[in-house]
């Protein structure tokens, strides 16, 4: 039987609700559509936690399907309070527009602009939003929501159970996106609209509101949260976020992202992070754990960073972890030269690399023997880092056995 979307979608563990799944796989099996999935513009890169979202804007490209890319500029200024437990910090618009123009370079990457097919189409909700009139809007959109079912949503109702504040700001967000919606069906034919399970009640009203508006039919799909093995949120790690961007992450740290996932995460990530056919993954499954891991690592990698910068980075740990050498792809660290001079103490130089945060944190690691310069274990806090360690003006600093930077002289 020929694959589908929806068959696909389900394979690859992407599928959680859908508003009528029957009509929605009917109709996707026999005409091209539009579906929209929205991002919040609040950093100035997106990180691991929209990759799922990503890949499904992928599979859409994939059937013939046509994306919508919706840049939140509106609604980030409101803030979606889905599975937030306080209201977000409020930025300026000119800071919004300035990570909408970021974030944009990381679709680039993902998502085929040839085929003008499938061609993403990007839209800025600000565009609309930020011309309604007040009035005519609690009229015309207002009139279809009422403060029942608002109060029965999880976004709203678990921040009033916790006596957390929730904004009357905040509290106009499900409109706002339902409105998205609208808009989207009336200029683009949109007649999906793709997210997390945290915006099922978010999309739900978007589904109802078209429906009131046009009596036109519309879908709502979502797919699970992602959390790893060990419980930890999808995309954020104790050393910060796992960031598609790499100016802000390198190609040598995704790759040991994704090297380092617990071994119970390793399948559901090859299903759904790479584009290895489920009958590729099938065959290989009971392969070396470790060896699931690297080609885990690899084409995670290559997709965002290029197959030149994979391999690079899967040498740089080869020869970081088998032969104690530097290898040639490790985060760079440039300190003045002058600092050295002197001697610069190990626990400062720690928290000067940020390889540690704190030099609390720092002693403790010491202590531990989890600290190394050029692969030999510091046993004290009291040791000072010289120039005459340097090779080449350079020198590797190691936490552990996985986090690894070269520390570069400067003049």
């Amino acid at each position: 039987m020929k694959s589908s979307f929806i068959s696909e979608f389900k394979e690859r563990e992407y599928f959680n609700q859908c508003t009528n799944l029957e009509e929605l796989e009917k109709l996707m099996n026999t005409n091209k559509i539009s579906a929209y999935i929205g991002f919040d513009c609040t950093a100035q890169s997106l990180h691991v936690g929209s990759l799922l979202q990503i890949m499904c804007l992928r599979m859409l490209q994939k059937y013939g399907h046509k994306p919508i890319v919706l840049l939140g500029g509106g609604t980030t200024m409101i803030g979606d309070p889905s599975g937030k437990e306080e209201t977000r910090k409020i930025l300026t618009e000119s800071d919004i527009k300035k990570n909408i123009n970021s974030i944009k370079k990381v679709f680039s990457i993902f998502l085929d602009n040839k085929n003008t097919k499938t061609k993403p189409i990007f839209v800025n909700n600000n565009k609309w939003l930020g011309k309604l009139n007040y009035i005519k809007f609690l009229r015309e959109i207002g009139k279809h929501f009422t403060i029942n079912k608002m109060l029965s949503f999880d976004s709203v109702k678990l921040r009033l159970e916790r006596e957390q504040s929730l904004s009357y700001m905040e509290f106009n967000y499900m409109i706002l996106q339902a409105y998205d919606f609208l808009e989207l069906n009336k200029k683009n034919n949109c007649v999906v609209q793709i997210g997390g399970s945290d915006q099922w009640g978010n999309i739900v009203n978007g589904v109802e509101l078209v429906k009131r508006y046009s009596s036109k039919q519309v879908y709502g799909l979502t797919t699970p949260l992602i959390t790893l093995a060990s419980g930890a949120k999808m995309g954020k790690t104790e050393k910060g976020a796992i960031w598609l961007d790499k100016k802000l992450l390198s190609p040598y740290d995704y790759w040991q992202f994704w090297r380092n996932t617990d071994d119970r995460d390793v399948i559901k990530f090859l299903k759904m992070f790479t584009d290895k056919k489920i009958s590729e993954i099938e065959e290989i499954k009971n392969k070396d754990i470790n060896e699931l891991k690297i080609i885990l690592a690899n084409e995670a990698t290559t997709m965002l960073h290029g197959k030149i910068a994979a391999v690079k980075a899967a040498e740089t740990a080869k020869k970081t972890f088998t032969s104690g050498s530097f290898g040639d792809d490790l985060p760079v660290v440039k300190i003045k030269r002058e600092k050295f001079e002197s001697g610069l103490n190990i626990v400062d130089l720690v928290v000067e690399s940020k390889l540690l945060n704190s030099k609390s944190e720092v002693r403790r690691m010491i202590k531990n023997l989890g600290i190394k310069v050029n692969n030999k274990t510091i046993e004290s806090d009291k040791i000072t880092v010289l120039l005459s360690e340097f090779n080449n003006s350079v020198l590797k600093l190691s936490q552990g056995k996985k986090k690894h930077i070269l520390i570069k002289l400067t003049p």
